[in-house]
């Protein structure tokens, strides 16, 4: 298992920034992506970004291209979303996840970190 701790979340006016970080703890030998998802009130886990564990391979949603930007330290003990020109409508809990080498699937989940744009 890999163990996941989000932080960095917060408040903040439309077009500012927010940097989440993800504490990456546990069998990290067996992750092949960690992604990024967030879910608004009301509406379904969405995807947000995702990075390749052993390479620099990004992959983004159309709704955060541009804006955001998905990396992970050298080390591998923490991946960070940089948000930037935040809007009312990224408002969400931001959760990042582990999709493992055996299977499709993210199957390990943080706890999550609420982000909150106002207008």
């Amino acid at each position: 298992q890999v163990q996941l701790v989000e932080s960095g979340g917060g408040l903040v006016q439309a077009g500012g920034s927010l940097r989440l970080a993800c504490a990456v703890s546990g069998r990290t030998f067996s992750i092949y992506k960690m992604g990024w998802f967030r879910q608004a009130p009301g509406k379904e886990r969405e995807f947000v970004a995702s990075i390749n564990w052993n390479s620099d391979t990004t992959s983004y949603a159309d709704s955060v291209k541009g804006r955001f930007t998905i990396s992970k330290d050298n080390a591998k003990t923490t991946v960070h979303l940089q948000m930037n020109s935040l809007k009312p409508e990224d408002t969400a809990i931001y959760y990042c996840a582990r999709r493992p080498i055996t299977t499709s699937q993210y199957d390990s989940w943080g706890q999550g970190t609420q982000v909150t744009v106002s207008s």
